[in-house]
């Protein structure tokens, strides 16, 4: 476990901005590469990737501030764009990069549910590898295991100074893992035909729920915010309840209006021209390739305790 690579001067580089950042280039590049795949909107994937990346970056560091920390910053306030003394948020991080997403597909007029509904397991793969910054980094740490087996922080950590040489549940390690397996779900999932939205509903889903749980042994934040619950579980439910409610509101409008549907391909079932060749697809005498619509490209206080280090939620 390295925190810092080399030192510029005085000036640190460290391991958990650099895996950071290469997150969002992968997340990026996965996303592309969907896009891509699927036929539509893949030129505006870069921008969408720098500018939702920004915006990550703020929202995850405001969600930390005023979600986790408010009770220090509020008299420290200055401190706010003080990235490096730590906290980042995930769940605001996120949020905060999918608004700068649809704000940038509204601007250009691209349909943004169907491309979240393409890209979003590009979005779970960086949460995956962001969790690998944690972890060289030793934040986003679990509590005790109370036995001998766990996860050893070495001095200058976090984790160190908050538990010691207390084994810990790996809660980051398994966080990313599950990660991958929702990445994987989610690939799955858009190989058959669903509702438009569907698939970021389940991402939101998901991942929120794996959140949820992992809170249980997290050991960086431990105060309960709201009815007994951590800060990211209270939100981690309300964001599986809006995912639900907004899952079965995409496949009721799926059935009254087929418009919103999309085929394992990608592809919009629109209404034909009412031509002779619809009339047969509507018999079943051509083969179904026909009845879609050809593919078209569109143009800290408040912690456990400890000194404060990088660390992402």
């Amino acid at each position: 476990m390295h925190q810092y690579l080399f030192f510029l001067g005085d000036f640190p580089i460290r391991m958990y901005g650099l895996i950071m950042c290469a997150s969002i280039f992968l997340g990026t590049g996965v996303a592309y590469y969907l896009a891509k795949q699927d036929g539509r909107w893949h030129q505006y994937i870069l921008d969408i990737g720098i500018y939702g990346g920004f915006a990550g970056l703020i929202g995850g560091r405001l969600w930390d501030v005023f979600f986790f920390d408010w009770a220090y910053y509020k008299d420290h306030l200055l401190e706010i764009p003080y990235v490096w003394q730590g906290g980042m948020a995930v769940q605001g991080g996120m949020l905060a990069g999918f608004l700068a997403g649809v704000a940038y597909c509204i601007y250009h007029k691209v349909d943004w549910v169907a491309l979240a509904d393409i890209i979003c397991p590009s979005m779970i793969l960086a949460q995956a590898i962001g969790r690998m910054a944690n972890l060289l980094n030793g934040d986003a740490f679990g509590t005790p295991t109370g036995g001998n087996f766990g996860l050893l922080y070495p001095e200058g950590t976090l984790a160190h100074s908050v538990y010691g040489n207390q084994p810990l549940w790996p809660a980051e390690v398994w966080e990313g893992q599950l990660d991958v397996v929702v990445f994987a779900v989610l690939l799955i999932f858009n190989s058959f035909k669903h509702a438009r939205g569907q698939t970021v509903c389940l991402y939101v889903f998901l991942y929120s729920l794996e959140r949820f749980g992992l809170e249980m042994l997290r050991g960086d934040y431990v105060q309960p915010w709201l009815f007994g619950l951590k800060s990211a579980q209270a939100t981690s439910l309300l964001f599986m309840a809006a995912a639900v409610v907004m899952f079965i509101y995409c496949g009721w409008k799926e059935k009254h209006q087929p418009a919103a549907s999309v085929t394992t391909a990608g592809l919009t079932r629109n209404a034909l021209p009412d031509t002779g060749s619809n009339a047969a697809t509507a018999t079943g005498d051509v083969p179904a390739a026909t009845t879609r619509t050809p593919r078209t490209k569109k143009h800290r206080h408040g912690k456990a305790g400890g000194d404060k280090s990088n660390n992402d939620q």
